[in-house]
């Protein structure tokens, strides 16, 4: 057998993991026909079709699964050894990072993070991908994305977590609501209509605090994405829940009109957003240097 060319490891790692040869020349930064190249070389090297293309993407086979693991390790202690031997200069570097957040992260955690990261390290390279909660864990075991801030807590084998920030669940309406003022009854919670945002598992716990005390909102509007309520909830008799810290960047920067939040007439338990990164960062300055970096920029902001 031929001597094996180790530069094409990241490409078949890539490959196993987006199932695409044109996201994979995108994470390599080079072209497809280098990508295609490549896998002509895979191919021959081990005389195996490694990936089959099929309308889910490029499906990987037997022989490619039983080698992702180990080529992974080596991409991953590779990447681990350059990081280490080579210096981070926050000031200078033009590195890319990327943080997994969600649509209600991007609204509450964004700007502070940016702004923090433009004052700390001018040049680096931000991408924040839409966070997928079931994913989030793998995302950080595999390097394909190097920090996650979520309300949940992610469990794998390297993951860990640091607490950053307490919130607490309020009411949010019109701030010239007809029927409420500066305070919000159980009556006038049950009788008013209500948003409800269609969000995943990280922001269940009111629907779930409301089955617990039997408690049935009568529901107006429903939504996939808590971004547009700014513009729905001025001039409406709606009432809707949301986490404290975005609920006070709606209500200071009004859209189509001005909104207050108000304390709900029943107990929802605090929680806490987590910062989540993989223990392997720490042997990177740069990864280490980002996390710690994320840490003081959400750390820092208030209610």
């Amino acid at each position: 057998m031929s001597t094996f060319d180790l530069n094409l490891i990241p490409t078949f790692v890539a490959l196993h993991e987006t199932a695409s040869v044109t996201a994979t020349a995108e994470r390599l930064h080079v072209t497809q026909p280098s990508i295609s190249y490549a896998l002509g070389k895979l191919r021959e090297h081990f005389d195996d079709p490694l990936f089959i293309r099929n309308r889910n993407g490029m499906q990987p086979t037997r022989l490619a699964n039983s080698l992702y693991a180990c080529f992974k390790d080596v991409s991953q202690n590779v990447d681990s050894a350059i990081a280490q031997a080579r210096k981070f200069d926050p000031a200078t570097s033009t590195r890319s990072f990327r943080l997994a957040l969600s649509d209600m992260g991007e609204l509450a955690f964004l700007p502070r993070v940016l702004g923090h990261l433009n004052r700390v390290a001018p040049f680096v390279e931000l991408e924040v991908i839409p966070v997928n909660i079931e994913l989030a864990a793998q995302w950080l075991n595999e390097g394909h994305v190097d920090a996650v801030i979520c309300s949940r807590v992610l469990a794998g084998p390297g993951i860990t977590y640091h607490p950053v920030l307490l919130q607490h669940y309020v009411c949010v309406l019109a701030a010239d609501h007809p029927r409420v003022g500066e305070s919000l009854s159980m009556e006038q919670f049950l009788a008013e209509p209500h948003v409800l945002v269609n969000s995943n598992a990280m922001h269940n716990m009111p629907e779930e605090v409301l089955q617990t005390l039997k408690i049935k909102r009568r529901v107006r509007l429903r939504l996939p994405h808590f971004s547009v309520l700014p513009n729905v909830l001025p001039g409406t008799d709606m009432l809707t829940i949301l986490p404290s810290q975005i609920a006070g960047s709606f209500c200071r920067h009004p859209v189509t009109g001005p909104l207050k939040m108000l304390e709900l007439p029943f107990k929802i338990p605090s929680f806490y957003v987590n910062l989540h990164w993989h223990v392997r960062s720490e042997q990177s300055s740069a990864l280490k240097w980002f996390c710690s970096e994320l840490r003081i920029a959400v750390e820092g902001m208030v209610e």
